[in-house]
């Protein structure tokens, strides 16, 4: 991956542990592009293409896990999210 050089030499401290990270990642990442690709001509192709694609094992764990915490934060805040409602 080409990354253009730094312009501010102060925030170095903090970036660079940043800037190695990606660049070790940069060409192992788990994905196969080629898949991706044909995942994306399949949506272009779609006459109900998806708001949201996440690709792959990961971003699906991702999501999952967000979609998990999420849950369980509605569910402890169910009684009193239903406690505005007026008394029918």
């Amino acid at each position: 991956m080409d990354r253009t050089p730094r312009s501010i030499a102060d925030y170095d401290a903090v970036m660079n542990p940043i800037r190695a990270a990606r660049q070790a990642k940069s060409g192992n990442q788990p994905g196969d592009p080629a898949k991706a690709a044909q995942a994306l001509l399949t949506i272009i192709a779609s006459d109900t293409p998806p708001t949201r694609l996440f690709l792959g094992e990961d971003a699906l764990g991702l999501v999952d896990q967000k979609l998990g915490a999420m849950k369980a934060e509605r569910d402890e805040w169910d009684a009193l999210s239903r406690s505005t409602s007026f008394i029918a």
